[in-house]
């Protein structure tokens, strides 16, 4: 799988550090003291760019805002089907029913595209629904050099934000205990379904997509 591309986002968590001789590959960056706030570095922070799965923050903030985790979710067929051949996906199947949180971490543990538009339709009842909730919650907290299309970070020309608006963004994610908990799950198995029974090679276990956790 390849790594996110385009945009660094660290809250950093020392107070005191020297970063007089930086070299960030990325083409934009930034890099904030999380207490103060205080930017220690950047580099092109304000510079559009297509954020990929980075996108699942912003979604994993609006399903935590607006849902309990114990809520019951059922997966449509738009949901699955929907998501191009080759993409990263949770292996949801249509008519199962899980939990907001279940559905979390197969958002975003394995990076499921799958799971981010089940939970976006439990939310709006549908992604386009979906994207403008996104487009207002990042307003609202500021970021306002972005714009969100999709719940998955899928490619499309009109779905772009900076490293400033996802640390803006990341930033009122950390806020919630479980989410910290689930970015920072190497593995994770989904329970069984009355329409997956998992046996043999048949598991659904998921492991990170964030290399930064992988030995």
């Amino acid at each position: 799988k390849k790594l996110l591309p385009l945009i660094l986002c660290i809250i950093f968590m020392l107070s005191t550090v020297s970063f007089a001789q930086v070299s960030v590959n990325a083409d934009s960056a930034i890099l904030i003291e999380k207490s103060t706030g205080k930017v220690i570095y950047e580099k092109n922070a304000d510079k559009k760019q297509f954020p990929a799965s980075i996108t699942k923050v912003l979604t994993a903030l609006i399903v935590l805002e607006q849902c309990e985790l114990t809520g019951e979710v059922t997966v449509s067929s738009n949901a699955v089907l929907s998501i191009p051949s080759g993409s990263s996906i949770a292996y949801l199947k249509a008519g199962e029913k899980f939990t907001v949180e279940q559905l979390l971490y197969a958002l975003l543990v394995p990076s499921g595209n799958d799971a981010a538009n089940v939970l976006a339709e439990h939310v709006c009842g549908s992604v386009s629904e979906f994207a403008k909730k996104m487009n207002e919650r990042a307003k609202e907290l500021g970021a306002t050099n972005s714009n969100f299309v999709n719940a998955n970070g899928l490619h499309n020309a009109e779905h772009y934000t900076t490293a400033k608006d996802m640390w803006l963004i990341t930033q009122e994610a950390i806020k919630y205990d479980i989410f910290n908990t689930i970015c920072a799950t190497t593995k994770y198995t989904m329970p069984n379904t009355d329409i997956y029974q998992q046996t043999g090679d048949n598991v659904r276990t998921y492991e990170t997509t964030n290399l930064l956790l992988v030995d």
